[in-house]
């Protein structure tokens, strides 16, 4: 059976380079904005275990502070040598259940070029898998187009494109030094 804990600054330490191999380095927050966000609360570091091997095979940053009764799953990766074995549908059960209490989940899915073709094609089944619908977005992560999904939890049917920015733009204000967030994040209203 698979469960979660939340980490700490030393599992950060440990799963930053992990995140640097699983995520484009255009996308991934820098490790002190990480450590800051999870000294405030802000974020939290998940990680799925086994409970009986007690071996670690995947986690997720969530963005949980602020964000107007929604978390942001930023990242979710599963190890490499757990991959193909159902362990990202499980650990995303987890999250859910987690966060059952929130309006919902928010999920930011990217376009930077990856080795693997169909991966973004695939990243969408596995969202929609679990009731994640694409909301219009004029979103970019570094200058990259970036796909906003939001998963109703408490939240049912409510739509949230018309403030989504408003959100995102928060919540990354607190985490990112202001020449950070001029870098990297680019969210606007979506045009009438």
């Amino acid at each position: 059976m698979l469960t979660l804990r939340k980490g700490g600054h030393r599992d950060l330490e440990r799963y930053y380079g992990l995140m640097e191999v699983d995520f484009d380095s255009e996308e991934l927050l820098g490790k002190l904005a990480l450590h800051r966000a999870i000294s405030k609360g802000e974020a939290e570091l998940l990680i799925a275990y086994d409970d009986e091997t007690k071996l670690e095979g995947a986690y997720a940053l969530v963005l949980c502070r602020g964000m107007y009764g929604y978390v942001l799953l930023k990242y979710l990766a599963v190890f490499p040598w757990y991959r193909g074995r159902g362990l990202g549908v499980e650990t995303m059960r987890l999250i859910h259940k987690r966060y059952a209490e929130k309006q919902g989940v928010i999920a930011e899915l990217t376009e930077f070029d990856d080795p693997e073709p169909d991966h973004l094609k695939k990243l969408y089944r596995f969202f929609g898998r679990f009731g994640y619908e694409e909301i219009a977005s004029d979103y970019r992560i570094s200058g990259t187009a970036a796909h906003v999904f939001v998963k109703p939890i408490r939240g049912e049917g409510e739509d949230i494109t018309p403030v989504y920015h408003r959100v995102l733009t928060d919540f990354y204000n607190r985490v990112l030094t202001p020449a950070a967030m001029a870098r990297m994040i680019d969210v606007k209203p979506v045009g009438k």
